[in-house]
Parts: structure tokens; sequence; C-alpha cells
């Protein structure tokens, strides 16, 4: 990237009730001394022009935080899309010379310093792509760049359609993968559960001693 134009705003998303972690605010658990949600901050921070943080559970859980805090603007807890849904809707209305936000999840840990750099790469001359990430043959429909101009046409989907599926939606449009190989190792592992915690632990030591 050349400047802070290109750097798309990025809404992350912890809008989940996340049960199998038994409920409450996941991206709070702890790994190797940092919090879930202090880890990604950390990584994208200097990827992305500006943050905010989709949520819907009392917001004193990370107070002082630093950007902006926003629930779904649909109501009833309708999943990632009604997150990526408020995402656009708000920078949308700020107005500002972006073609997409960048969508993440809170509870994956080790995100790649160079994820933006890589996403926006695949954008043709048009830049009206949606572009997701992908490792080991699975497609992370979170880990994207969206169209802002998407916003209206996600709107109807979720509200006059009542659809829940990300991938559903977004077969709709010109949609690129970019590949992370098998040998990068995975940097979308998510973090669902206590066994995933456990997991994400054994992998910040290893990396840690270096194999």
């Amino acid at each position: 990237m050349s400047g802070s134009a290109e750097m798309p705003p990025c809404l992350l998303l912890a809008g989940g009730q996340s049960r199998r972690m038994g409920g409450g605010a996941k991206f709070l658990q702890v790994l190797n001394g940092k919090s879930l949600l202090e880890r990604i901050i950390e990584t994208i921070k200097p990827q992305s022009k500006e943050l905010i943080l989709n949520m819907n559970i009392e917001k004193h859980h990370v107070d002082n935080i630093g950007f902006p805090i926003i629930s779904d603007t649909v109501t009833g807890f309708a999943g990632p899309l009604a997150g990526i849904l408020t995402g656009l809707e708000y920078f949308n209305q700020k107005n500002e010379q972006h073609t997409h936000m960048l969508s993440l999840p809170t509870d994956a840990p080790f995100i790649p310093d160079d994820l933006v750099v890589r996403l926006l790469s695949a954008l043709g001359p048009n830049r009206n792509e949606i572009v997701m990430a992908e490792s080991n043959g699975r497609v992370h429909p979170v880990v994207a760049l969206w169209p802002l101009a998407l916003a209206e046409d996600l709107r109807h989907a979720l509200v006059e359609e009542d659809l829940r599926k990300i991938l559903v939606f977004a077969d709709r449009y010109q949609r690129v993968n970019v590949v992370w190989e098998k040998e990068e190792g995975d940097p979308f592992f998510n973090i669902n559960s206590p066994e995933d915690l456990v997991e994400a632990e054994t992998r910040c030591r290893r990396s840690e001693a270096g194999y």
C-alpha cells in the first residue's frame, strides 16, 4: 500500500452470543497474556484507516477502547451479515472516499500482517469485487473486503428475504478468493470453544520455540 488512502476502514465482528464459549464477551479471553481483542487490534490497526467494533452485549466490557462500538442495525441477533450491514451503513454515512470495508472476526488471533495488502491486490480496475480469504481449502467469509455500494442490497436481503448465509449473499456478486497456501499455516484459525483456546495456546508456544 502506498499511503492511508488505500487502507480500508475495518469492522471488527463481535456480535454473536458466544454460546460454545459459555456466553459473554469471547474476545476478552486471554491468549498468551493478551485478550483476543487486543491481539486483533494490534495486528489490524497498522493495516486499516479506521476501526469500529460491532457487538450486541453491554459496552462496559470494552471501556476506553478508543474507537466506536456499534450494535447491529437489524435486531434479533441476525448473524454476521447483520454486523457487516452495520459496518457498511456506518462507513457510507461518513461519506469518505473508500470503495470497500474490511470485515474481521475478533476470535481469530493469528491474522497475518499482510492481510490487507493481499486482499487489495485481488481487486480489479473497477474495484467492485467482494474479496475473501481462503486457507486449507476453506473460504473465510468474515475475513473479507466488502464494497460499500452493497449496503442497500444487503439490508433488503436481511430484512425482506430473511437471508442469513454470507456466501449465499456474496455469490450474487463478483467474488474473488485470495488463497493462503498450506505451508503458510492457517492464519484464520478461530476460537469458538475452550478446546480451541487450548489449541491456540499450544500454537503460541510452538511459535515462540521456533517450530
